[in-house]
C-alpha cells in the first residue's frame, strides 16, 4: 500500500514566521495593506506629532505614498510646510517602513 503525500497546505515549514511578517503578507496579499497603514496612521496621529497639532487636524490621507493632511490653521500649514522632511521622518519612524513619500499640508 502506497502512503498517500500530504497536501502543501498541510505541511509544516521548517523556518519560523513572525505573526508580524505573516499579518503583513496577508495584508498585501488582499490588497488591502495601504488602507490599513491610512487607518493605523490616523489612530497614531496624536501620539506622532502631539495634541496640539493633531487638535488642528481635520483629515489624513493616504494617496500613491503622498500623505494629505488637511488642517484647520493656516499659521500651523505654513509652519509645517517648513518641517516637511521632519514630519515625514516622524511618521516613517513610527512605522518602521517608508510609508509616504511626500507630504501635502491643504
Amino acid at each position: 500500500m502506497m502512503k498517500k503525500k500530504p497536501h502543501p497546505a498541510g505541511e509544516r515549514k521548517k523556518e519560523m514566521v513572525t505573526m508580524k511578517d505573516l499579518m503583513e503578507a496577508m495584508l498585501k496579499s488582499y490588497n488591502i495593506d495601504r488602507k490599513f497603514d491610512q487607518a493605523t496612521l490616523i489612530t497614531k496621529w496624536n501620539k506622532i506629532m502631539g495634541t496640539a497639532i493633531a487638535n488642528r487636524t481635520t483629515n489624513l490621507e493616504i494617496r500613491n505614498d503622498v500623505l494629505i493632511v488637511t488642517l484647520s490653521s493656516a499659521p500651523l500649514k505654513h509652519e509645517l510646510n517648513n518641517s516637511k522632511q521632519k514630519v515625514m521622518d516622524l511618521v516613517n519612524k513610527e512605522f518602521g517602513k517608508h510609508i509616504v513619500k511626500q507630504i501635502l499640508f491643504v
